[in-house]
């Protein structure tokens, strides 16, 4: 009987192998059903899980005692590839390595844990759980739930104020709508997967904007969101950071510039400073000394004459 099971099991591991091939890294599942084409027991899902959190997916209720091998076939739509994950009784293999791992529950029930959950692990999974007694296969199309960043601001167009906000880079699309009512209207851009929603309120002349704001649903959130107008004179305190850096790099440049200036000054000063004139003799000194030299050579003069 255990010979018959493996006999079996290796075909289902065949019709895996040849399956996966024929779909090919980019297929999408959603047309796969329960048929005659696939082994009793063959269930479709479809699983959503929020960005950062931890997932858990189960293909079969049997205990690790009683399966004879798990094997996760994994088409990754972000990473385009595929990868296994196997389990036989023993042995691990993990073609992946990518964070994710098989575990068993406290009651020994086999699951695959995705640890902090992201876009790169969105995609098709494919479970094969062969056990004494029978074999359950699954396909599990695994989506994520990204919560948008959501802002508002003024705009002025036609001569006419403009409230606008926007819900960026949520998966799905969010929900906006605004606290007063009037003439709006929404516009949704897709960025690889990621869902953009912006909403324009034309506001009445003379409108008091201070009460105004939008309102903001998304599938991650449990409550709605609401955010309002920025305060008039209000500035972000990243703008204030940012205006004290560049003050304080500028002061810095400035007295840079100040020192080197006044270093060019003092280089210019030495190089064209004229040479030391030569010492100049005292003339009041010389003259009494040249007189007193004139007196006696007349007086020697005088002697001579005499003798002679």
């Amino acid at each position: 009987m255990r010979d018959m099971m493996w006999i079996y099991a290796a075909s289902i591991l065949l019709l895996s192998e040849v399956w996966s091939m024929d779909q090919g890294p980019n297929q999408n599942f959603t047309s796969v059903n329960t048929s005659a084409s696939y082994p009793k027991g063959f269930v479709v899902r479809h699983l959503t899980f929020n960005l950062g959190s931890e997932a858990n997916l189960t293909c079969s209720n049997k205990t690790w005692n009683e399966t004879i091998f798990v094997t996760w076939t994994l088409t990754l739509k972000n990473k385009n590839k595929i990868c296994r994950i196997a389990f036989t009784p023993g042995d691990t293999s993990d073609y992946c390595n990518d964070g994710k791992s098989l575990q068993n529950t406290s009651r020994g029930q086999s699951y695959l844990h995705i640890p902090n959950f992201s876009n790169d692990d969105v995609g098709d999974y494919r479970c094969e759980s062969v056990y004494n007694g029978g074999v359950d296969v699954y396909m599990m199309h695994v989506n994520i739930t990204v919560p948008p960043t959501i802002s508002m601001w003024l705009e002025h167009k036609d001569n006419k104020m403009v409230a606008v906000c926007r819900a960026a880079g949520g998966k799905p699309a969010a929900n906006i709508s605004w606290s007063h009512a009037g003439n709006s209207s929404s516009v949704e851009t897709n960025s690889h997967g990621f869902l953009t929603v912006e909403s324009r309120l034309e506001l009445p002349e003379g409108m008091d904007t201070e009460n105004l704001s939008c309102v903001v649903r998304h599938q991650y959130w449990e409550e709605k969101r609401s955010i309002k107008l920025p305060k008039a004179g209000y500035v972000p305190r990243l703008f204030i950071i940012g205006g004290v850096v560049i003050i304080v790099l500028l002061a810095g440049v400035l007295f840079f510039i100040h020192q080197k200036l006044i270093l060019l000054r003092r280089c210019k000063k030495s190089v064209t400073s004229p040479s030391k004139p030569p010492p100049t003799e005292d003339v009041e000194e010389v003259e009494p000394y040249a007189s007193y030299v004139q007196r006696v050579n007349s007086i020697y003069n005088s002697s001579a004459d005499l003798f002679t």
